[in-house]
């Protein structure tokens, strides 16, 4: 499939309600649902040994991108703002990007590890492990979240991963999204706003990550920050799509000054790095106490920082003679950036401890958008639920329902009729001299890094949702 036929985006999921000129187009989730901290049973959902059971499955299969031509497109949009070109919905994902943002929580269980552990290191281990993961699920899903709509919101409560989390697009222009999660058992809180900055290369879009992300370990009074990776996604063109993070992740300990800094490699010429990742972990002396190493799509391991050294430096004799003879090997494609064969193992040194390895996505997933098991169940809107959730949560919205449901042209028009509604909304606020008003994230300091971001004020699961918005 060529990249005439895909569009990008794996990361922000940025679309807009402006439209030019010949370029618009016409979990485990638990059981229980939480209301004003209660748990009530729901009662009509699947169970399998008490536990609440989700789709494995979308209701219909992607459809196909052949009949799209990126570049017809991208060619009239010369020196315009690249979030503001409105892409055909057929090169989207049956998500809202608050939906995307809500992936980071598959792999709970690290938080959850990283808070039984008593000793800083190894909770620096869990939690970089953690930060890794977290942008796993972008692995080959080329297809393009919704943008969310100004006063869109999402929940996620995972009783059986112990969390609830809540989201919301606290602005269009540029557009931001914030989200906080929460322990179910008063563990933790993991919170952000992202606003990624788009780059269009010409055969690719690079994302630069804006936004702090936090974990607090409340038990042990700990903060961690953290900003993701570059994302680039290759051959928007011309090509087979494919994607690459690279850019230095660090994660910060606030409370006790230790540092874990994770390098994200580029690909490289020989392609030789694709997807690895390494970097260290050291206290607030600056001594090294441990290796992390491994792939941002497989696993990732930690090791003592001697093994690792002297691991390294048996593997660079090896390849030295392996490779003395070698030539560079041309490119099918001299108009695409070609994707390196992937080479899925990592090379385990001897000691190392796993700390993290990716889950099995299903056997179907191809034809799924290349969603997870967990994607899978992110946007099912259970039989009861209608009452309980907000009305601005993203399972309501018409469009991504009618795509998910394979039915193309009633989702673009419903796409085409939120947008135009959301511009007549913003001209009669500016008509009446009024701001937008967010509703459960307001700005303020974060107190770790004193830098703004959106942070909760609260009261979302108290059920109370009057007066909020019609977007839909």
């Amino acid at each position: 499939m060529s990249n005439e036929d895909e569009f990008y985006d794996a990361v922000t999921g940025l679309d807009s309600d402006e439209s030019y000129e010949g370029v618009s187009e016409a979990s485990f989730k638990d059981a229980l649902v939480f209301e004003g901290g209660n748990q009530k049973n729901n009662g009509s959902v699947p169970q399998e040994n008490g536990i609440k059971k989700h789709r494995e499955s979308l209701p219909a299969p992607m459809f196909s991108r052949n009949s799209v031509s990126i570049w017809s497109i991208l060619k009239k949009c010369i020196g315009l703002e690249l979030s503001k070109i409105t892409m055909p919905i057929v090169l989207n994902e049956p998500l809202s990007f608050l939906q995307r943002i809500s992936e980071y929580m598959e792999h709970t269980y690290l938080i959850n590890k990283a808070c039984s552990l008593s000793d800083s290191i190894e909770r620096m281990q869990a939690v970089a492990a953690f930060a890794v993961s977290a942008v796993a699920s972008q692995w080959d899903r080329t297809g393009k979240p919704f943008n969310p709509l100004l006063g869109e919101t999402y929940e996620l409560i995972r009783e059986e991963q112990g969390f609830r989390l809540v989201s919301e697009q606290v602005s269009h222009h540029p557009p931001v999204s914030a989200f906080h999660a929460e322990s179910l058992t008063g563990d933790f809180v993991f919170h952000g706003s992202i606003y990624p900055k788009l780059k269009f290369w010409g055969r690719a879009v690079e994302a630069e990550p804006k936004g702090t992300i936090t974990l607090e370990l409340l038990k042990h009074g700990e903060a961690y920050t953290w900003s993701n990776p570059f994302c680039c996604v290759h051959n928007i063109i011309l090509g087979k799509l494919w994607i690459e993070q690279y850019g230095t992740v660090e994660i910060v300990n606030h409370s006790t000054g230790d540092k874990c800094v994770l390098n994200f490699k580029p690909c490289g010429m020989f392609g030789k790095e694709l997807h690895k990742v390494e970097g260290y972990i050291q206290d607030k002396s600056k001594k090294k106490h441990a290796v992390i190493y491994g792939k941002w799509t497989e696993c990732m391991w930690s090791v003592d920082p001697q093994a690792y050294e002297a691991h390294k430096k048996s593997e660079k004799k090896g390849d030295n003679k392996k490779h003395k003879n070698e030539e560079p090997e041309g490119a099918e494609n001299d108009d695409a950036d070609d994707m390196p064969d992937v080479q899925e193992t990592v090379s385990v040194v001897p000691g190392s401890t796993l700390l993290w390895r990716i889950d099995s996505r299903p056997a179907h997933s191809a034809q799924m958008y290349n969603f997870t098991n967990f994607a899978m169940s992110l946007n099912e809107l259970e039989p009861g639920k209608e009452a309980i959730l907000a009305p601005t949560d993203c399972r309501f919205r018409p469009d991504i329902r009618a795509m998910e449901n394979g039915n193309m042209d009633e989702a673009s028009q419903e796409k085409e009729r939120l947008e135009e509604k959301q511009r007549s909304a913003r001209k009669e606020r500016a008509r009446n001299d009024e701001e937008w008003s967010t509703r459960w994230f307001q700005m303020g300091t974060n107190p770790h890094t004193g830098s703004q971001g959106w942070l909760y004020t609260g009261g979302y699961f108290n059920r109370n949702y009057q007066d909020l918005p019609n977007i839909y």
